[in-house]
């Protein structure tokens, strides 16, 4: 369960660099259709970062109930 967890925090950090790179590709010709994938970009960073701390805080829990 937790390898699972923590390769589902990884694809959402492998969304944010893909938007990032189309932001940064598009910006010049589209700028209102990069507006999305800054949202992407946002979204993707912030869910990284709360999987991450879920993740970790499920695993202390669990090393716990072990001791």
């Amino acid at each position: 369960m937790i390898k699972i967890l923590k390769y589902t925090e990884y694809l959402y950090l492998v969304v944010a660099i893909v938007s990032v790179y189309k932001i940064f590709e598009l910006w010049e010709a589209d700028r209102e259709g990069t507006y999305i994938f800054i949202f992407f970009a946002l979204v993707s960073t912030g869910m990284f970062f709360f999987r991450r701390n879920y993740r970790r805080r499920f695993e202390r829990r669990k090393n716990e109930n072990k001791k």
